[in-house]
């Protein structure tokens, strides 16, 4: 199975490989996103490791059970060769109503089949009131016409 854009990435096609990414982490959908990762994917996110498809479908429905209305922006850093660099930003609210945004960085390393092979994220998270959400639009993916994360100076 291969998942195009494939490397080496263009400043192009690494734009289009980080908003396809942020479609598919927006849908929420952990089995759907799972695919995108390479049967052996090897990821640090925080403080938490995960090896593998499995294990990384397994991260993101935890995540997703508690990160509520989760709307999520990414954006090109960096690219060369066969790696990404992003730069995010995402916001949510917990069970009780308490809303969050956090703001994090990662590094993609991909397969030849443009499967990703590694991710490691780094990500820092602050509580917010609900009047200071930025990302307003219906759950799913953004629309076009919404700002990106430099519109906000995050």
């Amino acid at each position: 199975m291969s998942r195009p854009p494939l490397p080496p990435f263009s400043e192009e096609s690494a734009i289009e490989k980080v908003r396809l990414a942020e479609d598919g982490w927006n849908s929420r959908d952990p089995a759907k996103v799972a695919l995108a990762y390479t049967t052996d994917t090897r990821w640090r996110n925080r403080a938490e490791f995960a090896n593998g498809r499995a294990e990384v479908e397994a991260f993101l429905t935890r995540k997703w059970n508690r990160e509520l209305d989760y709307r999520l922006i990414k954006e090109l850093w960096a690219f060369g060769g066969n790696r990404i660099a992003v730069r995010y930003a995402y916001e949510y609210h917990d069970d009780s109503g308490q809303w969050f945004r956090a703001y994090g960085n990662e590094n993609w390393e991909f397969a030849e089949d443009g499967l990703m092979r590694v991710r490691h994220a780094s990500i820092n998270e602050h509580p917010i009131a609900e009047a200071e959400r930025k990302f307003h639009w219906p759950l799913g993916r953004r629309p076009d016409d919404h700002p990106g994360l430099s519109h906000f100076g995050f």
